[in-house]
C-alpha cells in the first residue's frame, strides 16, 4: 500500500516471532512487545492506529482507547475492526461457516454476548477518550479460499483463525466437522467470509 513505516505490537513473544518470520521480506515493518493499554510508543508518534479483532479480548475498553489517543498525532486516524454480537450471530451458510457454530452449540451465544461490546458502548467510549468524527462501517471480508472442504476441516481441527473454537472440546470439533461435511455439498472450492464492524475515529 506504500506505507513507509509500520510497527506491529503484541504482548506474545510467540506471535511476535511468527510475525517477524512471515514479514521478513518487508523492510518497512518492525515489531515491538507491548499491549493495548501500554504500547511503549511515544506520545503523538503515529498517524494511524489499526486494531483488528482485538477489543473483544479486552476488559478495559476506555484504557485501550486512551492509549490509542495518546500515541496518535493530531488528526491521526483510529481504526477498530471487530465483531458485534449481530455480526457473530448471522445465520450460517456455505460462506459464513462461523454462523453454524451458534446453532450447533447454543452456549457459545452466551459466551459471545459476554465478550462483545455493543456499538453504542464503543462509540461513547471513543467520545470519552476525546475522539471526533466517529463513523461506523460494515465489512464483508473474504477470510480464506479453500480448494477443498477437507482443507477447511484441517483448519478447524487446528482451531486456526477462530479463537471461539478453543471453547469446543475435540469431540465437539468433530461434531462440527461432521455437520459441515453433510451440509457443504460441493467437492470443490469453498470461499469463507467473515462479517465485521469497523469504527473510524479522528484525534
Amino acid at each position: 500500500m506504500g506505507i513507509p513505516t509500520v510497527i506491529g505490537i503484541d504482548f506474545s513473544d510467540v506471535m511476535l516471532t511468527a510475525a517477524k518470520q512471515n514479514c521478513q521480506n518487508y523492510s518497512q515493518l518492525s515489531f515491538k512487545k507491548g499491549n493495548a493499554y501500554s504500547t511503549g510508543l511515544q506520545e503523538s508518534s503515529v498517524d494511524l492506529v489499526l486494531q483488528r479483532a482485538l477489543i473483544h479480548h479486552l476488559k478495559d475498553l476506555p484504557a485501550c482507547f486512551r492509549e490509542a489517543y495518546r500515541i496518535l498525532q493530531k488528526d491521526g486516524v483510529y481504526l477498530i475492526q471487530d465483531r458485534t454480537i449481530s455480526d457473530c450471530l448471522r445465520d450460517g451458510d456455505t460462506k459464513h461457516i462461523r454462523g453454524w457454530l451458534y446453532s450447533l452449540f447454543p452456549r457459545l451465544i452466551n459466551y459471545e454476548e459476554k465478550r462483545r461490546f455493543s456499538s453504542d458502548v464503543i462509540i461513547n467510549s471513543l467520545k470519552d477518550a476525546g475522539f471526533k468524527d466517529i463513523e461506523e462501517l460494515q465489512l464483508k471480508e473474504t477470510r480464506k479460499i479453500y480448494p477443498s472442504k477437507e482443507l477447511l476441516f484441517t483448519d478447524i481441527r487446528r482451531r486456526n483463525g477462530k479463537s471461539i473454537l478453543y471453547q469446543l472440546s475435540d469431540q465437539e470439533i468433530e461434531k462440527f466437522i461432521s455437520y459441515l461435511n453433510t451440509t457443504l455439498k460441493t467437492a470443490g472450492e469453498i470461499t469463507e467470509v467473515d462479517y465485521w464492524t469497523i469504527w473510524k475515529a479522528v484525534k
